[in-house]
């Protein structure tokens, strides 16, 4: 079955040209569009046309790429999705076929793009932490608590009253430094780890 897809960014631009090609590729009965900019992450005719081109052999058929992807991330993303089901993409205006082994190259070669792409983020995070690591500086969340602190809820904590309990709850000190009880917690854990 070919199913196709089309997608308008504003509401200037109409639709009937797109509508008029995938009518004219064999998509008659199964036209899903959207009328939405391709960055919204809501685009209810793309799920429909997925959900309808969702066998080994149906082809989901689209006038060009862009109307396809928000975004090179968001194009691999739907590509895996279709390649994973066995449904072929195909792109009239760049004339892509998925079911033709040239086709089939366009599915790898955008998943080598993604593993590319990610690798190049891994690094960059990689670099950028040690540089910060060289520059005396650690990642993370600052700590909630400073040392002070720490050591003056620590006495909070082993303080007991006239009655041999403990003067404070947990509860009680997380809430006079302003932090939850999983802190204060974690605090008095380290303190026993020494």
């Amino acid at each position: 079955m070919r199913v196709g897809y089309g997608r308008v960014s504003t509401r200037d631009q109409h639709v009937d040209a797109q509508r008029d090609a995938l009518s004219a590729a064999g998509c008659c009965d199964q036209v899903f569009v959207d009328s939405a900019s391709g960055k919204l992450a809501s685009r209810p005719g793309l799920e429909k046309a997925l959900l309808s081109a969702n066998r080994a052999g149906d082809q989901l058929v689209v006038t060009k790429l862009d109307r396809l992807g928000r975004s090179l991330e968001n194009l691999i993303e739907v590509s895996k999705q279709l390649e994973d089901k066995g449904v072929d993409l195909v792109v009239l205006d760049q004339g892509i076929d998925t079911s033709t082994p040239v086709g089939k190259m366009f599915f790898h070669i955008l998943g080598a793009i993604a593993e590319f792409e990610h690798a190049l983020m891994s690094e960059r995070t990689r670099d950028g932490l040690a540089a910060a690591r060289a520059r005396g500086r650690t990642g993370g969340q600052k700590p909630k608590l400073g040392p002070r602190q720490v050591r003056l809820a620590r006495q909070m904590y082993e303080e007991t009253g006239p009655d041999g309990k403990r003067a404070y709850t947990v509860e009680e000190i997380a809430a006079e430094f302003g932090v939850t009880r999983p802190t204060i917690y974690r605090h008095l854990a380290k303190q026993h780890e020494r």
